[in-house]
């Protein structure tokens, strides 16, 4: 299981389906990016980031759960309707809600004891969406089989997630080093909604790492 296989594997078919990852999840991140400028202007500067959070809690279990049901979908060679993997996601909302936020409080609480502690529990929990979502499990039981799914794989994880996120942490910089201060906000919502897209390959990336590791856990 070669992180760079996975990578390849994944970029494979992150191009393949670009389109009907772009009509199924394009929609709402852009939506997503737009109402988190809408807030942070009706807002004051020092306002707390809590509530772009709380934004990201309505809109990410919607089109992330509709993609891993599409990841699903793909790997059985079916191809369904969108409108019923969002109604799915749909249904699915609030106890993904639920995960997304105890999953980012103790992400936060993590980063804000030297980094490291962060870094830990967010690969720890990184198969907990894919758990909820496919096999049904409650938040917090989707969170302790995470921890226990990773086990072994800490470092295979964790040089996954960085290939992904590093470069596109280096173009979201570059993009803003060029564009000239300050952003207009249809500019500023473009740059959002692409770099927010972007970040959807790491749910590939995850998706294909918790199929090879579910399916031979004996094997790695």
């Amino acid at each position: 299981m070669n992180p760079l296989t996975v990578l390849q594997d994944s970029l494979y078919f992150f191009r393949r389906n670009l389109s009907s990852i772009l009509m199924l999840c394009l929609p709402l991140v852009v939506v997503e990016a737009l109402s988190k400028q809408m807030l942070s202007n009706a807002l004051a500067a020092d306002a707390s980031p809590a509530y772009e959070l709380l934004v990201g809690l309505l809109f990410y279990p919607l089109y992330t759960g509709a993609l891993i049901l599409f990841l699903d979908a793909r790997t059985r060679s079916e191809q369904p309707r969108k409108r019923d993997l969002m109604a799915m996601a749909l249904r699915l909302w609030p106890t993904f809600a639920v995960l997304s936020a105890l999953s980012t409080l103790l992400i936060m609480f993590g980063l804000s004891m030297f980094i490291i502690p962060g870094i830990w529990v967010m690969v720890k929990l990184v198969f907990s969406e894919y758990l909820l979502v496919l096999r049904g499990m409650t938040p917090l039981t989707a969170m302790r089989e995470s921890i226990k799914m990773t086990q072994g794989h800490f470092l295979r994880i964790l040089a996954c997630v960085l290939c992904v996120y590093v470069p596109l942490s280096v173009l979201e910089g570059v993009s803003l080093f060029i564009l000239p201060e300050p952003l207009s906000m249809p500019v500023s919502l473009i740059i959002d909604s692409v770099s927010s897209f972007l970040q959807l390959f790491t749910s590939v990336v995850m998706f294909r790492l918790f199929m090879l590791i579910e399916d031979a856990p004996e094997k790695v």
